[in-house]
């Protein structure tokens, strides 16, 4: 699958960054499911303070929306949800960078995550059942049919861990977006 031109401007930076991170949200629901059009790219990263002058050299201000450093160090602290976004000042196309520090399940994504290539460059996966999990949080808060679509793409399509899936919708609590998901499995 070549990689589309507003993705190259934040994984490039990624891989030269080195630190854990994959790509997660509607890009990789397009990989395991049914490819759509998205607005941005959402990556999960482990940024830890001391990667934060690492980060700001690889995603330079002059190319780069990047949030100023005390901002990005009170993302870091959050004990939950810490995030922050990237715009490419010449196409415009934005990240949200999801951060791992204190998130189990963002850890297992780390873990667990896929190497794929891309226009003959390779780019880090979240694995499908994370990408499914996180779409049922984000059906839980929002109810977009978006969300609904992407996973039910996904289980007609990929091979997923159904066992730990199950495990963790319990966990999250997120077991009525689930069965509605499953409707008709």
């Amino acid at each position: 699958m070549p990689a589309p031109d507003p993705f190259a401007p934040f994984l490039e930076p990624l891989e030269r960054l080195g630190l854990p991170y994959c790509v997660t949200g509607s890009v990789a629901a397009s990989v395991y499911g049914e490819p759509r059009l998205t607005a941005d790219i959402d990556v999960v990263l482990l940024l830890k303070l001391q990667n934060v002058p690492a980060l700001r050299s690889a995603f330079p201000e002059a190319d780069y929306y990047v949030p100023p450093e005390e901002i990005l160090r009170e993302e870091i602290a959050r004990n939950a949800r810490g995030m922050f976004n990237l715009i490419h000042h010449k196409s415009q196309f934005k990240a949200d960078i999801y951060l791992a520090a204190h998130d189990r399940l963002h850890a297992w994504a780390l873990e667990h995550r896929r190497r794929i290539e891309l226009a003959g460059s390779g780019a880090w996966i979240a694995p499908p059942e994370y990408v499914i999990l996180r779409k049922l949080e984000f059906l839980r808060e929002g109810g977009s049919d978006k969300h609904l679509r992407d996973i039910r793409y996904i289980l007609a399509a990929t091979a997923v861990d159904r066992t730990f899936i199950e495990t963790e919708v319990a966990r999250l609590e997120v077991q009525a977006q689930w069965l509605k998901s499953t409707d008709g499995d």
